[in-house]
């Protein structure tokens, strides 16, 4: 079964938007801005600091992304889902790459990043221009 939709496969593979990924830190949410890469319904960061640390105490996460002109929302997309830290350094800095290259970053930047991986269970997403659909 298909969690996310085609459409908002689509949006989130699109272009390069900072997502907001959602973790939890002493039963309070914390959100930080993040880079993403979204490929068959999971989507891969790479992160150091509290996002990392709460991670590895709770893997239930979130992650939204949404784009917007002037101000104005065109699409949204809030992605819920189980979160690993992948140890392999071998895996992380070809994620590190994929999302550097995404973003057009220098392809060894953040070499001191750790890979999280986070399998989508559930998927959410609206347009707000009829043209997207």
């Amino acid at each position: 079964m298909t969690t996310v939709p085609p459409t908002a496969e689509r949006l989130l593979e699109s272009e390069p938007l900072m997502a907001h990924l959602g973790t939890c830190v002493e039963g309070r949410p914390h959100v930080a801005p993040v880079w993403y890469r979204y490929a068959d319904e999971t989507v891969e960061i790479v992160t150091t600091g509290r996002k990392l640390a709460n991670v590895r105490r709770n893997p239930r996460v979130a992650l939204s992304v949404q784009r917007d002109e002037a101000g104005h929302a065109q699409w949204t997309v809030t992605l819920l889902g189980t979160a690993t830290v992948v140890e392999d350094e071998a895996e992380t800095a070809a994620a590190r790459r994929r999302i550097n290259e995404k973003y057009d970053a220098d392809a060894d930047a953040y070499a001191e990043n750790a890979l999280v991986r986070i399998d989508v269970g559930s998927a959410t997403y609206r347009t707000y221009d009829d043209a997207l659909e």
